[in-house]
């Protein structure tokens, strides 16, 4: 498989060529975003979802923006894009620090004091050095998965739970890119693919990219968990994480504190995969963590009821009565007591060892 076939993002120069995960796995088509406002619907509609991923297209709205601009504009206005490219998602912490990152290297007074030319070259480059920098951040978070698993070829059944892939990301994957590195490693895998609702990451994403990579999985039914773990041996649960306080409290897909409950009552390790961009020393625990709320009808429609001639029962795709309610957090908050470990660049790391293994993080993060 040529792993350069699931990268979701390219950069182009004057456009960003985005993966539309709204149509896998029926069919492969890509977004073209020409401007900031076109990022903002690819991120808030989920044409590109993923924390990792959200920051890259985030930033290479505000270089869009830039570059649509026919003279120097006032730096408020670029902090007015910034705010809105922010608050298209606000769970995942990635897109925040990023845009941090970004007003930490291209000061007001950088700005003011060169050419606007300049600024827009150090903006772009900005961008494509992060996108690089997660590759590789995924590729080396990967290897060190390794260590928490035979090093001689094995039989290993992992539970997940989202999509943790390329697709979440710059091109390799989080808990997906470990997955891959234990098939690269010799190991004889089999991956159970929680379908993730309401969205249905799993079912659409998850899979699809499994079955390009060739590994063996099967999907299930967020509510399978505790059968499955009963029934056959699961090795480790491995998900990917959206936000990490400082305490070690965990956001990411909604249904990932019931799986982790669900571990710990069968002694199954759960294990996030974590890059250090998702890890926030700002908040003290996951109390502090926002929880986007989205659409009461990706709970309430779902086209899927046949005749018996495959026609649809259900042409609207309603499955639950019009008048009902529904809530839709699309995160929920593990706390730091269910997680057996972090996956990271720099190892792997006890939820009691963030402090110590991302201190420097930390006073990073306070001094911004």
């Amino acid at each position: 498989m040529d792993r350069e076939n699931l990268r979701p993002i390219f950069w182009e120069g004057s456009q960003l060529r985005l993966l539309d995960q709204r149509q896998i796995p029926g069919k492969k088509e890509w977004f073209i975003a020409k401007t900031a406002d076109e990022t903002i619907f690819a991120i808030r509609e989920m044409v590109v979802r993923g924390a990792p991923a959200i920051a890259i297209t985030g930033l290479f709205g505000v270089v869009l923006e830039l570059k649509n601009i026919k003279s120097k504009p006032d730096y408020s206005e670029l902090e007015s894009i910034t705010t809105r490219i922010l608050n298209s998602r606000p769970t995942a912490v990635n897109l925040r620090t990023a845009l941090q990152e970004f007003h930490s290297l291209l000061t007001k007074e950088f700005f003011e004091s060169n050419e606007f030319g300049l600024f827009v070259q150090k903006a772009e480059e900005f961008a494509v050095n992060v996108l690089e920098e997660d590759i590789r951040n995924n590729i080396s978070l990967a290897k060190n998965g390794l260590s928490l698993f035979p090093s001689s070829p094995s039989k290993i059944s992992i539970l997940t739970h989202c999509n943790t892939g390329a697709l979440a990301t710059g091109g390799h994957g989080t808990a997906l890119g470990v997955i891959r590195s234990l098939r690269d490693a010799g190991h004889d895998l089999t991956v159970y693919a929680d379908e993730t609702r309401p969205y249905l990451q799993g079912a659409r994403l998850t899979t699809w990219e499994l079955l390009e990579e060739g590994i063996p999985s099967f999907l299930i039914t967020d509510s399978t968990s505790g059968w499955l773990m009963s029934d056959r041996k699961i090795d480790a649960v491995i998900v990917g994480v959206d936000r990490v306080a400082a305490n070690g409290d965990a956001a990411n897909k909604v249904g990932t504190f019931p799986l982790a409950i669900v571990a710990k009552h069968h002694g199954v390790p759960f294990y996030i995969a974590a890059t250090e961009k998702s890890f926030d020393f700002k908040i003290r625990s996951g109390k502090d963590i926002p929880i986007e709320m989205r659409s009461e009808e990706e709970v309430t429609r779902l086209s899927f009821l046949k005749k018996s001639d495959g026609s649809p029962i259900l042409d609207s795709g309603v499955i639950a009565p019009k008048e009902v309610k529904a809530l839709n957090p699309s995160f929920d908050v593990t706390p730091s007591d269910l997680i057996t470990a972090f996956i990271t660049e720099r190892g792997i790391v006890k939820p009691s060892e963030i402090g110590l293994v991302f201190g420097d993080l930390a006073l990073e993060q306070a001094r911004r």
